[in-house]
């Protein structure tokens, strides 16, 4: 079975833009490549799970989404990082969605399809839906990263955070994968 690393875009890989339409404004947050280049390098597949709720409110188009996608994978690529698969649910938020986030559809289809043990796995994002996704689906480990809305989310009492792992940026986040993926149990 294969260990992967599940990855919100926006506030995670990318800096949050709101409704990101537009490639040329992609930029990535510092850190991002070179904790998903370590994760790469040992033998983790990635994959990007995405809400990108501005296709159904229509803000932007399936189409425009791509391009991003597809910039950000050309410069990951430059860099020997490849992605799997991004995954992405286009739907708004009112609208049923077969895989927006916090539901866990889009890290049970990679287990399937390729080989993923979830339970090895880890989920990292900017958002307490990406947090719930990987919890939902039984990852090792969900962390959320104090980029894009992590840290407004650390500041909200009321949200109980004790089962996810804190870490500054992507970069941290591998740092830390890599350090306790063969721990039997950790914090």
């Amino acid at each position: 079975m294969n260990r992967a690393v599940f990855l919100d875009r926006d506030g995670t890989i990318i800096v949050e833009k709101g409704y990101l339409s537009d490639p040329d404004q992609v930029e990535w947050i510092e850190g991002a490549l070179a904790g998903l280049k370590k994760l790469c390098g040992a033998g983790f597949l990635l994959f990007i799970v995405t809400n990108q709720s501005g296709i159904g409110r229509g803000f932007y188009t399936e189409r425009e989404m791509h391009s991003v996608n597809q910039k950000i994978v050309s410069f990951a690529a430059e860099a020997g990082v490849a992605f799997e698969k991004i995954y992405y649910a286009a739907e708004a938020p009112e609208t049923p969605s077969y895989g927006r986030k916090p539901s866990p559809q889009f890290l049970l289809d990679a287990g399937r399809d390729y080989g993923v043990s979830l339970a090895d796995s880890y989920m990292i994002g900017d958002k307490l839906s990406d947090l719930q996704c990987g919890w939902n689906a039984g990852v090792r480990k969900s962390i959320l990263v104090k980029t894009g809305y992590g840290q407004k989310l650390l500041q909200q009492k009321s949200i109980d955070l004790s089962l996810a792992r804190i870490s500054e940026n992507l970069d941290a986040a591998a740092d830390w994968i890599l350090q306790n993926k063969e721990t039997p149990e950790f914090q």
